[in-house]
């Protein structure tokens, strides 16, 4: 990466940070967006989005959780099982075109169900433990896969099944993605033992990004606010999956 793009790469890494943190993600699909479209290469962006989304993902949970929106029992079910079935999507090597169309077009189906039909469950009532595994462990088997942290998958579900109020949701989503991006960062660190020069100036923009954007998120905005915005990142991620 050149010195003459950085600025342009930090503002990009900015605005995704306050977009995605804002309900509860890290912005892997957005950040890879952004460096794809700069013409970086493969090998900055993979561990560079990995480690944007692991600080995004610790800010925006945090934030979360200090405004009182995490919940533990809905949180452990999903989580038990998906960072070792992320690392295992990571490792896996399958034909990606097919895959990568159909997970698109299921996240822009959710992005218009969101926007235009905003409601909020009266009464959620998360799912039995048993279903939330099985689900948590498919959920990070497409993370590995699509070499995002899971949340892009999760909150929608979340929120279109009845089973979290958007602002626990984004709670829960941030946590988990955070495990799982920090998975997988952890196996690329173990093999290629190093990060990309000029990461550093990516992180601190990143971390004023997810620091405005998750305190919005937790404490400014309305929870129908917030399922628009994600629509709005599904949105994005759909077509970098449909455009990959």
């Amino acid at each position: 990466m050149t010195a003459e793009l950085l600025p342009w790469l930090a503002a990009g890494v900015l605005v995704v940070a306050v977009l995605y943190s804002s309900v509860g993600h890290a912005g892997a699909s957005g950040y890879i967006a952004v460096m794809t479209l700069l013409g970086l290469a493969p090998s900055f962006i993979k561990p560079a989005a990995l480690a944007l989304n692991v600080l995004v993902a610790a800010i925006a949970f945090t934030q979360f959780a200090r405004a009182g929106h995490f919940r533990w029992p809905l949180f452990w079910p999903f989580a038990l099982l998906a960072a070792p079935m992320a690392y295992l999507g990571g490792w896996l090597q399958l034909p990606a075109h097919l895959f990568q169309w159909l997970i698109g077009g299921v996240l822009l189906y959710s992005a218009a169900y969101l926007f235009f039909k905003p409601r909020v469950a009266e009464h959620p009532q998360p799912p039995r433990a048993w279903l939330a595994v099985g689900i948590g462990a498919l959920l990070g088997l497409l993370s590995g896969l699509t070499g995002t942290g899971g949340g892009i998958f999760l909150t929608p579900l979340l929120l279109l099944a009845g089973w979290a109020a958007p602002k626990h949701a984004a709670a829960v989503s941030a946590l988990f993605i955070f495990v799982n991006s920090a998975a997988g960062l952890a196996g690329h660190l173990s093999s290629a033992r190093q990060m990309p020069a000029m990461v550093a100036p990516l992180l601190i923009a990143a971390a004023v990004g997810g620091l405005i954007g998750s305190t919005l998120g937790a404490r400014r905005f309305e929870p129908t606010l917030i399922r628009r915005l994600l629509a709005i990142v599904l949105v994005i991620a759909g077509m970098k999956l449909l455009m990959t």
